[in-house]
């Protein structure tokens, strides 16, 4: 999917859409995305000016985003039909490195289970082969209404 098709599943636009293109995707199972980290992003500004770091919260926000493109394309639907996927809940996060400008973020998702409309998955973002950061993420589906 290119950054077209990405909009088609996520509300977010600039500056939080996080997806720069989908490589892979297994409806109903799991999805692996990318994030193009540059230096022009806004929260570069503030965190930190001499050393810019992606902040953690972005990382995990970038993985929401993915989890929702796949619980999406799983249910068959997009959020121009009046729902949205909200993250309800993080579980297990660990940050094991910094992701600065001019790193390729992959956003590894999978789906661990579908009950009573929470969605949990297992998520994982590395550079370069490494583990940046792993999670546990839960969303559901809500009417934007």
């Amino acid at each position: 999917m290119n950054i077209q098709d990405v909009k088609n599943y996520l509300p977010h636009r600039y500056p939080f859409l996080l997806i720069d293109r989908v490589l892979e995707l297994e409806v109903g199972k799991s999805i692996v995305a990318l994030k193009n980290v540059t230096f022009n992003e806004p929260q570069f500004i503030g965190h930190f000016p001499d050393q810019p770091i992606m902040p953690g919260v972005m990382i995990v926000e970038a993985l929401a985003q993915a989890t929702g493109i796949l619980a999406f394309k799983a249910e068959v639907s997009k959020p121009t039909n009046g729902q949205i996927y909200m993250l309800v809940g993080i579980d297990k996060v660990r940050f094991k490195r910094m992701v600065e400008p001019g790193d390729q973020l992959r956003l590894e998702v999978g789906i661990v289970t579908v009950k009573r409309g929470i969605w949990k998955f297992k998520c994982k973002a590395t550079v370069d082969s490494q583990t940046i950061t792993s999670a546990e993420l839960m969303c559901t589906q809500k009417a934007t209404d």
